[in-house]
């Protein structure tokens, strides 16, 4: 069975995004809110649907629901840009894109706390989802409404779309 890395290497940032330590990514995930910044991808294709990854079941948090295109943690001594570049090409072998920033917010739950920058990206290139993911599809906006708030979707992912589509209007 896969699991994470828990001894990966990861910044320590200030609410600015300026690092200030390190921790491991056990550390990060241990209920000690360590801000830490992460980059999400939100992948739309020319018809507006919108790109989501099924987490898999080894994952520690939110396993086997429907998230963000590409979400990955910015490695300790990586910049922003290059730390998405990796992600988007890890999670869906693609390196083709050009996404473009969004926002940054500060996400907290029981068990962490990130920096996250969000990104998104139109692409109708292919799509080819690593072993990291349990796949993942182009949803409609309709179907996507439908499935939030039923369990589906990570609740990161639904406070995150609800914002993007925000972003995205203004």
């Amino acid at each position: 069975m896969k699991k994470d890395n828990n001894s990966e290497l990861l910044p320590i940032v200030n609410k600015a995004g300026e690092v200030i330590g390190s921790a491991t990514r056990g550390e990060c995930h241990d209920g000690a809110k360590l801000l830490h910044p992460v980059v999400h991808l939100h992948l739309f294709d020319s018809q507006g649907r919108l790109y989501l990854q099924r987490r898999p079941l080894w994952k520690s948090i939110q396993p086997g629901k429907w998230d963000t295109a590409v979400g990955g943690h910015i490695d300790y001594g990586e910049d922003v840009a290059t730390a998405l570049k990796r992600e988007v090409f890890e999670e869906l072998g693609i390196t083709d894109c050009e996404p473009r920033f969004l926002n940054s917010y500060l996400f907290e739950s029981e068990r962490e706390k990130e920096l996250v920058y969000v990104y998104y990206a139109v692409y109708d290139g292919v799509v080819a989802p690593s072993d990291e993911l349990d796949g993942g599809r182009f949803w409609e906006m309709d179907e996507i409404k439908a499935a939030m708030g039923q369990g589906v979707l990570t609740p990161n992912f639904e406070m995150e779309f609800l914002k993007v589509m925000e972003w995205m209007v203004n």
